[in-house]
């Protein structure tokens, strides 16, 4: 990795923080879901960023997949648990971090903290040479040494120029075998904690796309629709609001290209145990001596 590429990583990982500490001062009783997210969003834009995924709010027992669409009318309450997780590129180079707010009320707090040190937990452990499995023991008994449960199936990832998904998965649990990380590999450590069941699952609509292929359909506007979204967004998710500026009939045209099999929607995932989740996540570049926080 040269030098030019290192510093568009450390850029897009401080712009992603920023727009996590921003976005966090937005999330109060009565905010509107739809304008808090729009305003990380154009923050991000202001900023000369673009979006590596759209905005995710996971609210209470919700783990992770969900964004406002255009009609949406969701509002934050006193006593919510939201996830705010904010990716951000720049040309192609990810920033990817959460934190969990609860707003006016701090009944699980002792649960936010267990996210927050489970993730320094494993990134004082990551380094060149380090099997995942290892940090992902460190992170389950950091969890369960709070009394709570690491949620099995959501991980961490490896994270290339234009793929925010490359590979390596970081677990929140012991796994035997899994990668070895290497200098210059740049991931994703995202603890999940919850007091359900630890698993997570669904089929609802998370009103976040990804375009599966790009193939030939009869419908023209679907087709311009499908290409403006191959150029525009280099296979990274996104989302049914950012299409109207693309084309005024933007949701019909999504429908079909869904219909066709070449846009697919990303399920809510929600706790199996009705469980609260809460979720702590930083990017980090493994280097040859240990590792650097780029999101810091």
């Amino acid at each position: 990795m040269n030098s030019e590429e290192i510093l568009k990583w450390k850029e897009a990982g401080k712009l992603a923080r920023n727009a996590l500490n921003f976005g966090k001062t937005l999330i109060q009783n009565r905010a509107s879901m739809l304008d808090v997210t729009e305003s990380i969003e154009n923050f991000v834009i202001e900023k000369n960023g673009e979006l590596a995924f759209p905005t995710n709010l996971a609210v209470n027992n919700v783990g992770a997949h969900w964004t406002p669409s255009t009609k949406s009318k969701e509002i934050f309450h006193t006593g919510d648990v939201v996830k705010l997780d904010v990716g951000v590129h720049i040309e192609g180079y990810i920033g990817d971090n959460a934190l969990t707010v609860e707003i006016g009320s701090d009944k699980y707090s002792k649960m936010i903290e267990a996210s927050r040190e489970a993730l320094n937990t494993a990134i004082e452990i990551a380094s060149p040479g380090v099997n995942v499995g290892i940090i992902g023991q460190a992170v389950q008994d950091t969890i369960e040494g709070y009394g709570y449960r690491p949620i099995a199936n959501l991980t961490g990832h490896g994270i290339k120029r234009y793929n925010l998904h490359s590979g390596v998965s970081i677990p929140s649990i012991r796994e035997r075998g899994g990668s070895v990380l290497k200098s210059g590999d740049v991931v994703a450590i995202e603890p999940f904690v919850t007091d359900g069941a630890g698993r997570v699952g669904g089929k609802r609509n998370s009103n976040i796309y990804h375009l599966r292929q790009v193939r030939k359909i009869r419908d023209e506007k679907a087709t311009k629709l499908m290409m403006e979204i191959q150029d525009r967004y280099h296979g990274l998710p996104f989302a049914e609001r950012w299409l109207h500026s693309i084309q005024d009939d933007a949701t019909k045209s999504l429908q079909k290209l869904i219909r066709s099999g070449v846009v697919s929607y990303y399920p809510i995932l929600d706790e199996l145990g009705k469980g609260i989740v809460t979720q702590s996540e930083h990017t980090i570049m493994i280097t040859s001596s240990g590792v650097e926080v780029l999101t810091a």
